[in-house]
């Protein structure tokens, strides 16, 4: 598998300009006109009314400051695991943020394409950062013998966003080594039905941080709220440079209500959901094979990666149909000819599809 290998040092002193900082929500804010949006990949129609109505309810205890412990237990049952392996953060984002201030990593590397929170973290924390790009003639999948060996700090997601790959575990697991730290951001692993795949709640893989979100499955991205997985020696470095009180009561009681017994039932209804609403999205992509659009498939994530020529233009006049997707060219490893597609339910998806049809006959 031929994987290309990039840094600062090795390209003349610069890496190719992406713009880390853009997010699918800047693909339908500040927007008058009412988009169907399929650039944000938090799961539509959520929060649910009892989440709604249990955060709702914690407001009543806003005069006290946050108590986490009764939450961290609850995401550490969850997973098997004891308290001083949990620590909540605000978001994933702000675990990246811990991450690169914290540990003191000397040649951290992040596989691309993927999410690029965890590269603009370390490039503000001043560390300069390797990338390992996955080609697309490979599917975008991963091979562990990509990484530098002396790479101290390696940051992947699985299932990646924005590629939807999902890494077999083993191949993962095999990017762990004696004093190197494993950062796996598995934001939208609950989204995978059966979560396999996934690392959360193993011990057995030296250096293992794995990184969880509960905005996207529950609709939460405006109260942040996620959770590391790690060594306790770790968690405690990562919470000594927290700041006091970071996760507030609402979220707190939000941590506590979806990882309980009822809702990871809610969760894995939804996963299986999430996987027939991208089988039929892709059926309809695929009927576009021969205006040159090509799919990335297997997809495993609630969202799919498409190339096609000229994709700025077909945004663009998506936009004008009233449909928001997400731009790729801000991915390192992708171009101007990639987007990102949410999954959505059918009556949403066929009504996109049909816009795009449009977009794509008129050439």
């Amino acid at each position: 598998m031929d994987t290309h290998i990039l840094t600062r040092t090795e390209s003349g002193g610069a890496v190719p300009a992406h713009d880390l900082r853009h997010h699918g929500d800047a693909e339908v804010r500040d927007d008058g006109s009412a988009l169907i949006d399929l650039a944000v990949n938090v799961r539509a129609d959520t929060p649910p009314t009892w989440l709604r109505e249990h955060i709702a309810a914690s407001l009543s205890g806003l005069a006290a400051y946050p108590d986490g412990r009764a939450a961290r237990a609850a995401v550490a049952e969850r997973h098997g695991l004891p308290v001083e392996r949990v620590l909540l953060t605000a978001g994933a984002a702000e675990a990246f943020v811990l991450l690169a201030r914290a540990l003191g990593a000397r040649r951290p590397v992040v596989v691309h394409p993927q999410f690029t929170e965890p590269e603009a973290a370390l490039r503000d924390a001043g560390h300069t950062v390797g990338r390992v790009l996955l080609r697309e003639a490979d599917g975008f999948r991963l091979d562990p013998t990509a990484v530098p060996g002396d790479a101290d700090l390696v940051v992947i997601g699985n299932p990646t966003n924005p590629t939807s790959v999902l890494h077999p575990a083993a191949d993962v697991a095999r990017l762990a080594r004696p004093g190197r730290i494993l950062v796996v951001d598995e934001a939208f692993m609950d989204a995978v039905p059966g979560e396999r795949e996934a690392l959360a709640g193993r011990t057995d893989v030296p250096g293992l941080v794995v990184l969880r979100s509960l905005t996207k499955t529950w609709g939460l991205a405006g109260l942040r709220i996620g959770y590391v997985l790690a060594a306790p020696e770790t968690v405690a470095e990562l919470e000594r440079a927290q700041p006091l009180w970071p996760v507030s009561t609402p979220a707190l009681a939000a941590a506590r209500a979806c990882v309980g017994a009822g809702a990871l039932a809610e969760a894995a209804r939804a996963a299986d959901r999430i996987a027939a609403d991208r089988a039929h999205l892709l059926a309809g992509l695929r009927d576009f094979a021969g205006h040159g659009l090509r799919v990335v498939e297997p997809a495993e994530g609630p969202f799919v990666l498409v190339r096609l020529e000229h994709a700025a233009t077909v945004r663009s006049r998506l936009r004008d149909l009233g449909y928001a997707v997400r731009r790729g060219d801000t991915f390192p490893g992708l171009d101007e000819r990639w987007l990102r597609l949410a999954v959505r339910d059918r009556e949403t998806v066929d009504g996109f599809l049909a816009a795009l049809g449009r977009v794509l006959a008129a050439g």
